[in-house]
This record gives structure tokens, sequence and C-alpha cells, in this order.
């Protein structure tokens, strides 16, 4: 079992490290700034519909994009190599909330005055399905790559994933409406009498949860869970568990 567990985790940063490394490639189809662009021109662009797939996505597994397969969460968990102090949450979390507010209403804002979307052109604008195709394009990929390092270094664990991630709202809304509507879907599940108080999965957590506290509490769903499975396979008592079912929880 214990080999099963590391097994899966090796999978995991192994998705991770392949995302990373084609994130020059698949850029485009998460750019916060081309849908903007698009939606001026009344283009549904790549991003457009990547992000609404997101959305989507966190109706049936949450935030397990940002645990398994997302390229800035590749550069994150390569940081933790250098700085793996857990980073601030709770309040702080919110101010991805605020930039993804302003950018979403900025967006709205253009498709409307552009007379709403016309045109579907997911290879938008370069046309081919490689996203930086030329030198210039690099310049804006690296100040958004060198954005995630920094932060990541400077303040903690997956620092853009709380702070900065244009992303993480689409899951996490997506989370609070299967949540709503109780649909059948991929969670973690608690066994509080397993639990031995080791804090293991706490100090483990890439998302700098106190795992312990919400394992004990039984409540171990929350916005910036990821669903990585790393609690789950660093328990020794085996306390956590995935599970693909209907949840019940307070919102």
């Amino acid at each position: 079992m214990v080999r099963q567990m590391k097994r899966r985790q090796q999978v995991r940063r192994s998705l991770l490290l392949a995302a990373m490394l084609i994130f020059p490639l698949i850029y485009y189809y998460l750019s916060p700034y081309l849908i903007v662009e698009a939606s001026a021109r009344g283009i549904v662009n790549g991003s457009f519909i990547v992000f609404a797939l997101l959305l989507v996505s966190g109706l049936i597994v949450g935030r397990g994009w940002c645990g398994w397969v997302c390229p800035a969460a590749g550069l994150q968990e390569a940081c933790l190599a250098v700085q793996n102090k857990p980073a601030r949450t709770g309040r702080l979390d919110w101010i991805k909330w605020g930039i993804w507010g302003v950018w979403i209403g900025v967006i709205a804002a253009l498709a409307f005055a552009a007379g709403g979307y016309r045109v579907i052109d997911p290879l938008y604008p370069n046309g081919a399905w490689i996203s930086i195709i030329e030198p210039a394009g690099f310049m804006i990929y690296y100040v958004v790559v060198g954005t995630i390092v920094w932060l990541s270094l400077v303040f903690g664990r997956r620092a853009f994933c709380h702070y900065g991630c244009w992303m993480a709202p689409f899951l996490i809304i997506g989370r609070q409406v299967r949540n709503r509507l109780k649909l059948p879907a991929l969670h973690l599940q608690a066994k509080p009498a397993a639990c031995a108080g080791c804090n293991i999965c706490t100090r483990n957590c890439p998302m700098s949860l106190d795992v312990m506290q919400m394992v004990k509490s039984n409540a171990l769903e929350d916005p910036e869970c990821i669903l990585c499975g790393t609690c789950v396979d660093a328990c020794p008592k085996s306390a956590i568990a995935y599970r693909f079912s209907s949840i019940r929880v307070q919102v």
C-alpha cells in the first residue's frame, strides 16, 4: 500500500513536470490577457474555452486541475526544493478574488461594447496550435513565470495559487455549485477516529492547510484544497481517503 501511495504521488509530480515543460506551447490557452483582447473583438478564443471547461470540471473534480496538471502548479512545486515554508492563508486568499472580479468585469464590458461574441476562434491570435512561435511572445511568458516563481519563493508554498491565480476562482465556483446541488464528485473523506494527531498531513500539504484539524473536525471540504492526495498518501493511519460520491457540507 505504501509503495502504491508513493507511486501515485510520483505520477502526479510527473504530470506537473510535463505540464510545466510544455507551458510555452499551451500558454495562449491559459492567457488572462488574450481573452481580454479577443473579447474586445467579439471573439471566443482558446482561453475563453479552457476557462469555461475549468468551471465545468470544478463540478466533478474540484480543484483537481491545480493538484495534478496545471503548469503553474508544476513551477510552484519545483520551487519547494528552495522554499518550503507554509504560505499565509485565510483572508489573504481573497486577493485573487479581487483581481479576478476586476478582470471578469473588464472582459464583460469589452464584450458588451463589441456587440457580444460573434466568432469562435480557438487559435486566436496566431492561427497556430502552438502558442509562442515568435521571440517576442517569450517576453510576456517569462514575466508571468517570473511572477509565479517570485511569489512562491518569497511568500511560501503555492503562494500564486492563493493570491494571484486567475484560474482558481473558476474551479472554486464550480466546486461550490456542486456542493449546493449535492452532486456526486471526487472529494476527500476523513476518519477522525483513526487520526493519531501526528500532524504529518498538515506538514506535507502543499496548500498550507491545517489538514489535521480538518480531519479531527471531519470537515475536509475547503476551497483551497486541490485534491492532490498528498495528505492521503502521507497519513500513516489511513485517516484520509479519496471518495467519489455526494457530500454534505455547510455552504
